[in-house]
């Protein structure tokens, strides 16, 4: 099994350190976060920064940026501004020779029949265009499943499943919001095409991406999965959860 973690537990970091803390202390994989600095439409003005990932043997993956965006979006400003970034995620993939993207699926902001078809075929009209965008120049997209919550698409695996069969992508599995919906095992077992795993503990009612360990999940389910990216918000912490994941797995 490959490891990695995600960028956000050294937010902000210079991607040099970043990349030196990976090798240092043997990890796969980085998974970047596309918020702050990495932003990709900043990113993408010093690409050189990444350049130093050649001198690694370390996968990169990216995560889009989700904050205040939305695929599903009614209003077409926030859904436009959504696939622009989106689109820019995939430049800076190709930039910097990430292998795989992940994205959320989007939400209704407000719930009822007719708004949430609505948001639902909006939501996969803006995804298939992203993906086919990322395909065409090489990057894997995922789409990845969603934490309890009625508003999020892809809480479910046969929604989730719809999804990367209409969009044309993989699946980002993302073990605690499975935890959530009580679903780890219908994740586990969907049988849809996973490019790697998200992994952090919780509660099973919230998302609280505590160190793997300090939750309720039993991780011994994960035995076999290829690819694990550990999403908690503290390096110490992902040190800490890759021990437990490996011993467990």
């Amino acid at each position: 099994m490959k490891v990695g973690f995600t960028a956000l537990a050294l937010f902000d970091a210079p991607f040099d350190r970043i990349m030196q803390r990976a090798f240092e202390d043997r990890f796969d994989v980085i998974e970047v976060l596309c918020e702050g600095a990495y932003l990709p439409r900043h990113a993408l003005r010093n690409v050189s920064q990444f350049e130093i990932a050649s001198q690694y043997d370390i996968e990169l993956t990216i995560h889009s940026p989700t904050v205040d965006l939305n695929p599903a979006s009614v209003n077409v400003g926030i859904r436009e501004e959504t696939t622009k970034q989106l689109t820019e995620t995939v430049d800076l993939a190709a930039a910097i020779n990430a292998s795989t993207i992940t994205t959320h699926p989007g939400y209704v902001k407000r719930i009822n029949d007719r708004l949430t078809r609505r948001s639902l075929d909006l939501a996969l009209h803006s995804l298939e265009k992203w993906a086919n965008y990322a395909a065409d120049v090489g990057i894997a997209p995922a789409i990845e499943n969603m934490p309890r919550n009625a508003k999020y698409f892809c809480t479910d695996v046969m929604q989730h499943k719809f999804f990367i069969e209409t969009c044309g992508t993989s699946a980002t599995i993302d073990v605690g919001h499975a935890h959530t919906n009580n679903a780890v095992i219908d994740f586990l077992e969907a049988g849809f095409p996973v490019a790697y795993y998200h992994v952090s503990d919780n509660d099973g009612q919230r998302d609280l991406h505590l160190p793997i360990g300090e939750g309720t999940i039993d991780w011994t389910q994960l035995k076999g999965i290829n690819k694990a990216i550990i999403e908690v918000n503290d390096y110490t912490a992902v040190k800490a959860s890759r021990d437990h994941l490996v011993q467990d797995t």
